[in-house]
């Protein structure tokens, strides 16, 4: 009997190894052949939420809590503290956006600020009592025209520079973890335990709901370049939609890094190929082939923030934004002259 358990046993012993060394060997990721992100000294500890540039790329805005408001006349190379009256009150912008010079803000409690010449003067818009929750979202569409969300998932639209608002769905969502646009102007929103994940198609009068694809809650939600939905779910979980989202048929979820615990905050994509991701305690991972295999940028770990929001402005425009001040700037020249360096060194 012992004859025949020896070799059994020494093939199973085999088989675990086997299974560990597989594992281990996605446990970490390569490490990425360079890093294209630089750090931005700010005048600021705040956490930030978002930045937009006018139709001057040298020109841009970020905001953040604390009523942080920045300006960069150098494409983000140095910010400066822009203060506004707004009558000693603390609040806390979550949205910038611009088109050409004219430029829109949000923030909470409830507030709503409007340029039209670049941001060198902003005007406070008043807001109805009955808005069903809290500004939250907001898109520039074009002269006077915008796209602005809540916090409980209502829409509205102004084409008179925000003297009026018209509402695109009948019934708001709920409370929302977070909400993303298309550029095709559909919405998705997560619910705010991540339970469920809701769609806004234009002319549509209510969203849609559907249930999480895992049993794992929804951290984040947002679309890609490429056409796809993304979704990040707790344990570091990652998925992508098929060609065709409104049928909702989704990829099989996978862990980029099996060894890392840090949760995954945000996608971005700089290309339709390359999809950059983003996490807490300077996790920075990317993906060069879509999303089907990854690497990660081992030189921003020691980072003292977690990487709340990734923002493509263009792909060769990009921001990362952080807690405590974090601003990541990329650099496409840099990118650019090691991708060549490593070419000639094949």
């Amino acid at each position: 009997m012992n004859s025949i358990l020896k070799p059994l046993r020494q093939i199973v012993i085999v088989l675990v190894a086997v299974l560990l060394c597989s594992s281990c060997a996605r446990g970490f990721l390569p490490s990425a052949s360079y890093n294209p992100w630089q750090l931005v000294e700010l005048p600021t500890d705040v956490t930030l939420s978002d930045i937009a540039f006018t139709d001057d790329p040298s020109h841009g805005w970020l905001v953040g809590k604390r009523t942080t408001l920045l300006e960069t006349t150098d494409g983000g190379l140095s910010w400066q503290q822009r203060t506004l009256d707004l009558g000693g009150s603390q609040y806390s912008f979550n949205s910038v956006s611009f088109s050409g010079q004219e430029g829109w803000v949000t923030g909470q409690p409830g507030i709503l600020l409007h340029t039209t010449d670049g941001g060198q003067t902003w005007l406070r818009l008043p807001l109805s009592e009955k808005l069903p929750g809290s500004p939250y979202t907001v898109t520039a569409l074009g002269p006077k025209s915008a796209e602005m969300t809540t916090d409980i998932g209502a829409i509205y639209q102004t084409k008179d520079g925000g003297k009026t608002w018209q509402a695109m769905v009948q019934e708001a969502v709920g409370v929302l973890r977070n909400i993303s646009r298309s550029d095709d102007g559909r919405y998705v929103a997560v619910s705010s335990r991540g339970s469920f994940y809701s769609i806004w198609r234009p002319g549509q009068e209510a969203w849609e709901p559907h249930n999480r694809t895992s049993s794992r809650r929804l951290q984040n939600m947002g679309f890609g370049k490429d056409g796809r939905m993304w979704l990040l779910a707790r344990g570091g979980l990652v998925q992508f939609s098929d060609d065709t989202p409104e049928e909702q048929e989704w990829s099989e979820p996978t862990s980029p890094e099996f060894a890392t615990s840090w949760g995954l905050l945000d996608v971005a994509y700089r290309t339709p190929n390359e999809i950059w991701l983003s996490g807490g305690s300077g996790n920075l991972l990317v993906s060069f082939d879509g999303g089907e295999t990854w690497q990660k940028d081992r030189e921003v770990e020691d980072v003292p923030s977690n990487f709340y929001r990734i923002i493509f402005l263009s792909p060769e425009q990009g921001y990362i934004l952080g807690q405590g001040g974090t601003l990541l700037r990329y650099q496409p020249e840099q990118n650019v002259a090691q991708q060549m360096d490593s070419v000639k060194y094949e």
